[in-house]
């Protein structure tokens, strides 16, 4: 007597679902990273030269230091 699994997915409908999720994963890691990156930004262009100095940076280093 024979069976059928119908348990199973269809072949590649996983991959693709993979791929679904890992589009919107990157997605939301990349505005996540950009985020954080302006906030940084924000911050140390709210400070002084001589903050920037006390840290090792200056103001035309805050780019360089963040990574754009």
């Amino acid at each position: 007597m024979a069976t059928f699994d119908t348990t199973r997915t269809t072949y590649g409908s996983a991959t693709v679902a993979g791929q679904v999720t890992r589009f919107f994963h990157n997605a939301l890691s990349s505005v996540q990273n950009w985020n954080e990156a302006r906030i940084t930004r924000n911050a140390l262009s709210a400070l002084t030269d001589r903050e920037l100095e006390d840290i090792g940076l200056s103001r035309s280093s805050i780019e360089t230091f963040i990574g754009r």
